[in-house]
């Protein structure tokens, strides 16, 4: 396992929508097991392709309470087939936006239907945290970043200061 450098906006690779994967082989395996490691190593709770570089509809996932054992999940192609009606407002974060977050509204419950790394083909239902982070890390494969649901006045202050820090790179 390698750790993967993580891409960070404005890199116009997030706004890119992900192409699917076509063959679950061992590319794919090691790209989950990459990603898996970076999002560790970050620490962060999911973790979507493009945010490692890869424009491919791969993510993983943990948000396991810091006292729990791992509950890693690995995704290819994931896909949002159900939202409840009912919302629920949580503070989210990105790894490819360091240092910001923002109040997001969200489904309460998804159904989401995936393949695993072995290519078979799943259905998970989430709720709470898990739900959350399993459409944020599906928007990351549309493009969407969670600054996107934001307030046009947050989302303002929050781009003026990347763009002032990238340009102080």
């Amino acid at each position: 396992m390698t750790l993967r450098a993580l891409t960070l906006v404005p890199d116009p690779l997030l706004r890119q929508v992900a192409e699917p994967v076509a063959d679950i082989d061992d590319t794919i395996r090691t790209l989950l097991s990459d990603m898996a490691e970076t999002m560790y190593d970050a620490p962060g709770i999911g973790l979507a392709a493009p945010q490692v570089g890869i424009c491919q509809r791969v993510i993983v996932m943990d948000c396991a309470p810091d006292d729990s054992p791992p509950e890693l999940w690995k995704m290819v192609n994931p896909e949002i087939i159900s939202r409840s009606d009912e919302t629920s407002k949580l503070e989210e974060g990105c790894l490819s936006i360091p240092n910001y977050t923002g109040e997001v509204i969200r489904p309460t419950e998804v159904v989401v239907q995936y393949h695993d790394e072995a290519g078979t083909e799943k259905e998970m239902t989430a709720t709470g945290l898990l739900a959350a982070c399993v459409q944020h890390e599906i928007d990351h494969l549309d493009g969407i970043l969670f600054t996107d649901y934001l307030s046009k006045l947050k989302r303002d202050m929050i781009w003026r200061k990347i763009l002032k820090e990238t340009r102080g790179r």
